[in-house]
């Protein structure tokens, strides 16, 4: 498959320096490296048909089409891409009259999307450095550095050396299915090192994303950072802070839906971005000696998941984040006199409230989340006909689940997990068998408590009457 890659990469292409300035001693082509198709893997055979028809509309209608980024990296990495985007000179509004199935979205950065059943296709303008010269509609820029609104466009060129990363400034011609390297990503990706385009500070203070991106990256292909590239990760931490919590909820469903979870929850703390996301699980993971097994192992859960191609969802991800701070505050709720049931409630609530100021979670995750942790109080109460209405609830299997993680992590003893599974899975029978196991014990009411005896009511009746009315 790697017929004439090996050659090429034993002839670097010429380096002059980036428009952005130098870094980490290296500099980058102003005029691309470019591989003819016979000395790289690349094949159309790899590309989605919904892909191909889209650079070959482009291409027949006159303009640039070029496939673009993640999915060049991965074919030279001997994956199989998944995600195609393109990258053109057509503008949003001539491709969208080029594409009757598209639409224009976003404001900050106005790309296309061209839908063709449930595949689609982003497509996106190359773009270009805004000047005094743009007006905000244009281009808009903090008084920090942060890219406000990016929309104005240039050329390949410019489009190769505003992306952030140099593996990702490879472009596809449908043209003559070559390969232009821009910023000398393909001895990059042969290195295994990720490295920025231009000076790191400053791309990073256009978009502190930048820095999630640089470890989703990392731990997802098993690249290590170039030195400049890492160096002010820990600084620049807090521009993290600076970006939406809406634009944050995406990108943690990309760090932690990727199949590499476990690897990018660790870098991330490494580089102090955790902290910035979930400020109360790491405070809690600071205090509570249960709370990072338990998140970990919530992570390595859904990894092998992914794995598996079996489904996971973002509200049982969402309650092992935010359970340990959670219990934190129910905790100390409990010492300052409140009852159980109410301080899980209010400690939910204010945890929630709290999280929300970082990473926005929309009602579909956060109300079946809130299910998670209400049934951990009910999962211990185990008597009677309460004990089969938790059974059927809807979010019991999650529930248990997440029961068996605080077992595993040492928050709780050992012992309900295996007595869920056991009445799950036994017949009716023995299922009354067990219940009836509980009640037989007078020292417990399934769910550790003591049961205080009945009071027999009174008959207030006179003597001689009669309750059934007749005489």
């Amino acid at each position: 498959m790697f017929k004439g890659f090996t050659r090429f990469l034993q002839r670097p292409g010429e380096r002059l320096k980036t428009l952005f300035g130098n870094q980490d001693g290296a500099s980058h082509a102003t005029r691309p490296h470019v591989i003819p198709r016979e000395e790289h893997p690349i094949s159309r055979q790899l590309f989605s048909e919904s892909a191909l028809k889209v650079l070959y509309r482009l291409h027949n209608a006159g303009f640039d089409a070029y496939l673009v980024g993640g999915c060049l990296r991965d074919a030279l990495l001997g994956k199989s891409p998944k995600d195609f985007d393109v990258a053109t000179n057509a503008t949003p509004e001539e491709l969208r009259d080029l594409f009757r199935n598209s639409r224009i979205i976003g404001r900050r950065f106005r790309i296309v999307h061209v839908r063709f059943g449930r595949e689609i296709i982003e497509v996106t303008t190359f773009r270009g450095r805004p000047n005094d010269d743009h007006g905000a509609h244009l281009a808009q820029q903090s008084e920090h550095g942060l890219l406000l609104r990016d929309n104005v466009w240039g050329n390949i060129e410019e489009d190769a050396l505003r992306r952030d990363f140099t593996i990702n400034a490879l472009y596809y011609s449908i043209a003559d299915f070559s390969l232009h390297d821009w910023a000398g990503g393909v001895d990059d990706i042969h290195a295994r090192v990720l490295r920025l385009i231009g000076d790191p500070e400053t791309r990073y203070r256009e978009d502190p994303v930048r820095m999630l991106r640089a470890v989703r990256f990392a731990a997802k292909l098993d690249f290590t950072l170039a030195p400049a590239t890492e160096a002010p990760i820990r600084d620049m931490a807090p521009l993290l802070l600076q970006i939406p919590p809406a634009r944050l909820f995406e990108e943690i469903l990309k760090l932690f839906l990727s199949g590499q979870a476990v690897a990018t929850f660790h870098l991330l703390r490494h580089y102090g971005l955790f902290a910035m996301l979930f400020p109360e699980a790491e405070e809690a993971m600071e205090e509570l000696s249960w709370a990072e097994p338990l998140i970990i192992q919530a992570l390595a859960n859904t990894d092998a998941r992914i794995q598996h191609e079996r489904p996971v969802t973002p509200a049982f991800l969402f309650a092992a984040l935010l359970w340990p701070g959670v219990q934190q505050r129910r905790q100390q709720l409990q010492v300052d006199g409140l009852a159980p049931i109410p301080a899980q409630q209010t400690a939910s609530q204010q945890a929630v409230s709290r999280q929300l100021q970082h990473i926005s979670i929309p009602k579909r995750f956060s109300l079946p989340m809130r299910d998670i942790w209400d049934l951990q109080q009910r999962l211990p109460k185990r008597r009677g006909k309460r004990t089969f209405q938790t059974l059927e609830h809807p979010r019991f299997r999650a529930a248990y689940d997440f029961l068996l993680l605080r077992e595993a992590a040492g928050e709780i003893p050992s012992g309900l997990g295996a007595w869920w599974e056991a009445f799950q899975n036994g017949d009716e029978h023995e299922q009354r068998r067990m219940l009836n196991k509980i009640d037989a014990d007078p020292a417990s009411t399934g769910d550790g408590r003591k049961r205080r005896p009945r009071k027999r009511r009174r008959n207030n009746k006179p003597q001689g009457s009669s309750s059934s009315g007749h005489e």
